[in-house]
């Protein structure tokens, strides 16, 4: 049992006028005035978070200070059994009314029945939030006023100790515009950006923002707060009051997250090419091969210790599980904050990112044409690293490239972005193994060189909504009975039940490859594994054909295969030989092991009986609605089939958010 107790002595005694002197040292930062007035407090906004009651006691008393008016905590709530306060009230000192006395000289009447206040509750991991606000008085206050109350007393007496009052921990669900305590985890044994792998740092950097960008930024992610519950994001702000690096992502990243977590790509696109706004996406991809936001945010400096801080800020976000592969531009600050925040992850550069430097690094060589040539066959032909090796030697010695920096830095890093290095990584597509192979940027067509900060955040929810809407119809069109099929082969018909549209088209693909192989043959064998060549005819340069030899080991007793070309391991589907291989043996059907669920059409609705965890941090919001999400939809799926199914589940919805609010109501 509950009860509420009104609170007859409050916790502060702040419930009078004082006189006082004195001015609070606490730093706070207003988003709308960095840069520019960095002593003004946030306001308070519904979402906001603390530690203790006390930190939240201390911020709205501090906004009071500089308002003009005190502050009083008017209401408690506590849990009966343990006597554990987990709701509150504070209110503006002009709250309420007194009680009538019945003295021959009772004291004038100063308060005025304000209903300035905000709420707070306790939620998970003993913190505070914010969950009701309001702002307007009923009566005058001025930040110019010489009125000075009992709770300002308080504040004055805190702040003169040599002790300074605990900042606010930036968590999930945080609204907050204080300096993240992201920055201050001790990063390999240093701390503040002592001892930076950096030695060009520079405390000085923060983001350049127009006139209109920070009221635009802060604008943004209150609405998000309020519409999304889920939304997380994060500011680091120096000590002068300036916008160093913004993170944030929304509750679909985050729900995206916890089906795509074995490969990301960390774009940095913008800045490694200059663009107005230092834009850093994590992108991954879902289940129909397209690329899926992840998270985004703003750089202030491209620094070890920039990036450190934006990927910690991810991590946290995704509850601190870190994704299996990697994938960066090639940048020595990138190398060394991954290796630091992701040190389990197997990290690879970007090998579309370096091809695509190819004219602006070799186009004024003589020869251009045949270097360039030669390049792509060693990157994108070699099966064996020897042969990689011997390509490059060749190009460099042919060509006279002994003295070239940027092919010297590649050869020293070819194990991080040459696709034959990479044989035991797992990409899921993100990683082209032909020269007419490319990924297409999660913003592109939406940022251009010359994007503002203000009108990136206008366009993101339209990016947004196009790649959603493009994930539904996907889902849509994969829900079709059957798929069109192009030959009699089992392993086809055997994918088509299960698949997307899209991976399944891809696989098709290698099916129909089936047929430019021949001459399967054993040449070794030891114990259960046999090893054939297979041969394939492939189109040449200028369209002549010739013939490739595919080494295949296959095990006999567990079914275990794979190919030299590694096309499992790049794309998440058995490539053409090893089919063959499977068909020599009269196996027809592939085995469970190299049908991947996250290409399955239902991936998401049966995602819980392959990912089933019994500790549930029933604490923790973003456990419960990924846990809730994931069980939810099944519901969603059939609901969207027919409208006779979408009325019964918007009726059943609309029923349980009534018992939502009957529940809340029983706790006020």
């Amino acid at each position: 049992m509950e009860e509420v107790c009104p609170n007859i002595e409050p916790l502060f005694d702040e419930s009078e006028e004082v006189d006082a002197e004195g001015n609070s040292s606490v730093a706070e930062h207003d988003l709308e005035s960095l840069n520019s007035q960095p002593k003004n407090s946030p306001l308070p906004t519904v979402g906001l978070e603390f530690d203790s009651f006390e930190e939240v006691y201390n911020f709205y008393n501090i906004y009071a200070k500089e308002k003009g008016f005190g502050i009083r905590v008017s209401n408690s709530w506590f849990r009966s059994k343990k006597k554990e306060r987990y709701r509150a009230k504070l209110s503006c000192s002009s709250a309420g009314f007194k009680k009538k006395s019945e003295a021959n000289n009772p004291r004038p009447e100063t308060r005025t029945g304000c209903p300035a206040m905000i709420v707070i509750r306790m939620v998970e991991s003993k913190r505070w939030r914010i969950v009701d606000v309001k702002l307007q008085h009923n009566h005058q206050v001025s930040p110019q006023s010489k009125r000075f109350y009992k709770s300002h007393k308080k504040m004055i007496l805190e702040a003169s100790k040599s002790q300074p009052p605990p900042e606010p921990v930036a968590e999930i669900h945080t609204i907050k515009l204080y300096r993240t305590t992201v920055m201050d985890v001790d990063y390999n044994g240093y701390s503040n950006f002592e001892g930076s792998h950096d030695t060009n740092f520079d405390k000085l950097k923060y983001l350049e923002l127009r006139e209109g960008d920070a009221s635009a930024i802060y604008n943004y992610f209150c609405r998000m707060k309020l519409t999304d519950p889920n939304f997380f994001y994060l500011f680091d702000i120096d000590d002068g009051g300036h916008l160093k690096n913004v993170f944030w992502a929304d509750s679909r990243s985050r729900i995206a997250y916890n089906f795509f977590n074995d490969t990301v790509t960390i774009d940095t696109t913008c800045l490694a090419n200059k663009y107005e706004i230092p834009l850093i996406s994590f992108v991954g991809v879902n289940h129909h091969g397209h690329s899926v936001l992840l998270g985004c945010g703003f750089l202030g400096h491209e620094s070890v210790d920039y990036f450190v801080w934006i990927f910690k800020a991810w991590l946290k976000c995704m509850l601190g599980r870190p994704p299996h592969v990697v994938i960066t531009d090639q940048c020595k600050p990138l190398q060394i904050a991954v290796a630091q925040v992701f040190p389990h992850a197997h990290h690879c550069y970007s090998l579309q990112y370096i091809m695509q430097r190819v004219p602006e690094k070799l186009g004024g060589l003589q020869g251009y044409e045949a270097i360039k040539r030669q390049l792509y066959n060693a990157v994108y032909e070699s099966l064996k690293i020897v042969e990689f090796e011997s390509s490059w030697a060749d190009m460099i010695k042919c060509y006279g490239l002994g003295d070239n920096k940027w092919l010297q830095t590649l050869y020293k890093d070819r194990h991080l972005w040459v696709p034959v290095y990479l044989k035991d990584a797992f990409f899921i597509g993100l990683i082209p193994t032909k020269e007419t192979e490319g990924l297409t940027a999660f913003f592109d067509g939406y940022v251009h060189k010359h994007t503002s900060f203000k009108e990136f955040l206008d366009k993101y929810d339209l990016a947004l909504h196009r790649k959603h809407f493009k994930e539904a119809m996907a889902d849509l069109e994969s829900r079709k009975v059957g798929f069109e099929l192009k030959t009699r082969c089992n392993f086809e018909v055997q994918l088509a039940k299960v698949y997307t549209k899209e991976i399944f088209t891809k696989f098709q693909s290698e099916v129909e490859g089936m047929y430019s192989c021949f001459n399967t043959r054993q040449v070794n064998v030891n114990g259960s594994i046999i090893t054939y060549i297979v041969k394939e005819r492939v189109e040449g340069e200028g369209n002549e054909k010739g013939v490739k030899s595919f080494e295949v080991l296959f095990e006999t007793t567990q079914l275990d295969i794979r190919c030299i070309c590694s096309m499992f391991n790049y794309k998440g589907y058995l490539c053409r030989h090893a089919l063959n291989v499977l068909n020599y043996n009269g196996i027809e059907e592939i085995p469970s092991r190299y049908i991947l669920h996250r290409w399955k059409r239902d991936f998401k609705q049966t995602f819980n009986q392959f990912h089933v965890s019994d500790n549930i941090d029933t604490y923790n919001p973003v456990h419960l609605y990924t846990h809730l999400f994931n069980n939810a939809l099944p519901v969603l799926e059939v609901g969207a089939q027919s409208r006779e199914h979408y009325m019964v589940a918007l009726k059943e919805l609309e029923e349980l958010l009534d018992k939502f609010d009957i529940e809340d109501n029983n706790l006020m």
